[in-house]
């Protein structure tokens, strides 16, 4: 399964509009896309139009128990990762959550750090499940899918969002030669300009190579596209 290029898309359901603004800003902070839902029936439609890539779901919505939103989620064969975030804390809850199918439960009031260290976690098995591994290594380029973090010659190297995402698309295909109209869909949609592509793939050089000008790590198939360096095995 080819991964979705971009950031990850969370949804974060529950009824209380303060828990929404706050955890929608703490989330875009970390670099994702953040969708609400106050009630099940808005939760359950993103899911089925495959809008979000993780949910962060509250037990207790007005129209709906969370459990059941659990259930219909995975009766429709969606695997995409599920954080409980709830006041309920008896083991009954957390022991029907997990046979349901979720992947991790955080009782409320929770930290913020704690929260996006499950959301790591839970991303980071899913891409295991998915063929794709979370930390990508060649030569002196480091790349850790789950907390984009890049490391170059031992050095941490900042990325914006979309450098990351073209990136990240490149290593997901790694020795594999990517067309530049497949990349521009993937990651800015089909009517995108080539030249969006070549500044982002400037600047990417420029940051991770030793000399930008004879990259090793990101090459040209002049005329086509471009193409990772393999991973290390």
């Amino acid at each position: 399964m080819t991964p979705r290029a971009g950031p990850l898309r969370v949804l974060v359901v529950d009824d209380e509009p303060a828990i929404l603004r706050f955890l929608r800003a703490s989330l875009e902070s970390q670099g994702y896309i953040v969708s609400t839902a106050a009630d099940a029936r808005t939760a359950l439609e993103m899911v089925r139009k495959k809008a979000v890539d993780l949910v962060v779901l509250d037990l207790g919505l007005p129209d709906m128990d969370g459990l059941d939103v659990v259930r219909q989620i995975r009766d429709d064969g969606e695997t995409l990762p599920i954080i409980i975030l709830s006041s309920r804390d008896n083991e009954s809850a957390k022991v029907t959550a997990f046979d349901l199918g979720v992947d991790d439960y955080v009782t409320k009031p929770f930290g913020i750090d704690e929260l996006l260290a499950r959301i790591r976690a839970a991303q980071r098995h899913r891409l295991q499940q998915e063929g794709e591994k979370p930390l990508f290594h060649a030569g002196d380029l480091s790349i850790d899918l789950v907390r984009r973090i890049i490391t170059v010659r031992g050095s941490e190297v900042k990325l914006s969002p979309r450098e990351f995402d073209v990136l990240r698309l490149m290593a997901a295909h790694a020795g594999k030669v990517l067309t530049h109209r497949f990349m521009l869909e993937e990651i800015w949609g089909s009517d995108a300009d080539v030249q969006y592509l070549r500044v982002y793939v400037r600047v990417l050089r420029q940051k991770i190579e030793a000399d930008p000008e004879r990259p090793t790590h990101i090459l040209t198939e002049s005329g086509v596209g471009y193409r990772l360096r393999e991973p290390d095995q």
